[in-house]
């Protein structure tokens, strides 16, 4: 995982409709997002509506938040700009959602599955990297989208606080690699 105080990584990727944006467009949030999801992996998509949810709220709270997108599209061609359009459309996603087609930015974040977050400071410090919360997918009974991890995280920046340590990791699907381009941290 990408170690807690680590710089913000600079990225600009083009969104699913081809519109560059750059880390630079969030220099005057409080706090910034990034979200690594995909509109097929089954965790992204049992907390995708919850997460929209969760961006409409704390955006108008100044929170910025951008998703990328770095799978294989070759492999899986549902997670191209097209899909990526249709799901930002579903889910309600209010953010710029965008496309990582080199897999570049995934490896500057270290990023393995989706869903991957990471929450940066003011001073685009890493002060949360990890899960939206303890929910799963298809569990007996089913468990609510709270969003209770990265709500804490937020509201701890937000207010100007320390966000704790205890953090937990990502669990989800695999970004799907390129065939011969899978980072060397795994």
């Amino acid at each position: 995982m990408l170690p807690l105080g680590t710089r913000l990584p600079s990225f600009a990727l083009p969104d699913f409709d081809g519109r560059v944006v750059s880390s630079d467009d969030f220099a005057d949030a409080p706090a910034l997002l990034v979200a690594f999801i995909c509109g097929h992996c089954p965790f992204v998509t049992h907390i995708r509506h919850g997460f929209a949810q969760f961006a409409r709220e704390y955006q108008a709270r100044g929170l910025a938040i951008v998703a990328i997108n770095s799978n294989d599209v070759e492999a899986f061609p549902e997670d191209g700009p097209d899909g990526m359009r249709d799901e930002a459309r579903i889910a309600g996603y209010v953010f710029p959602y965008l496309f990582d087609e080199t897999q570049g930015v995934a490896k500057q974040f270290r990023a393995a599955c989706t869903p991957d977050l990471y929450l940066f400071d003011r001073d685009r410090t890493l002060v949360y990297r990890g899960r939206f919360d303890d929910s799963r997918p298809r569990t007996n009974p089913p468990m609510p989208v709270t969003g209770r991890d990265i709500r804490a995280a937020v509201d701890a920046v937000l207010a100007g606080t320390s966000v704790t340590q205890d953090q937990r990791g990502s669990v989800g699907c695999n970004i799907k690699w390129k065939r011969g381009n899978a980072p060397d941290y795994f």
